[in-house]
């Protein structure tokens, strides 16, 4: 069956407990089923990930990468949006449409978070839609592959 990644980077194993004002009370396993409840819609897997460190989130991309299944990739990479040049390249070699997704509205917080060094390596970006923006992401990635 055709399958999706869903990447979570930094922190976001804490979500439902971190900075509720920011990031909303929904736990990362409750975003998880959101987001495979939406896919299931449209026929399709999610294979999700989450990583504290750089390098196994790149080894996600990889394998993701060589499954001839998968459709693309939903990112919400965490501070590493901002910094990671090496995520943007691994993102670059996936050769498949990409959504960057944050729940906050990054564009709007503190300078540093204004600038993603990954936006360039994804078809869209998604912010400051909490849960929703997740939803949009799913639609957004199975029509860019064409399903």
């Amino acid at each position: 069956m055709t399958r999706l990644l869903l990447l979570h980077g930094p922190n976001l194993n804490r979500l439902g407990r971190r900075d509720p004002a920011h990031y909303g009370t929904l736990t990362l396993a409750e975003l998880e089923a959101r987001v495979r409840a939406r896919a299931r819609t449209h026929g399709v897997e999610v294979h999700a990930f989450q990583s504290n460190c750089e390098g196994a989130l790149i080894d996600a991309i990889q394998r993701a990468a060589d499954d001839p299944d998968c459709l693309g990739a939903i990112v919400n990479a965490g501070a590493l949006t901002h910094t990671s040049y090496a995520l943007h390249d691994a993102l670059v070699d996936f050769g498949r449409p990409v959504v960057e997704v944050h729940l906050s509205a990054v564009s709007e917080r503190e300078p540093w978070r204004r600038v993603s060094v990954i936006r360039p390596a994804c078809i869209a970006a998604i912010e400051g839609r909490g849960a929703d923006g997740y939803d949009e992401a799913v639609d957004r990635l199975v029509a860019a592959a064409g399903r």
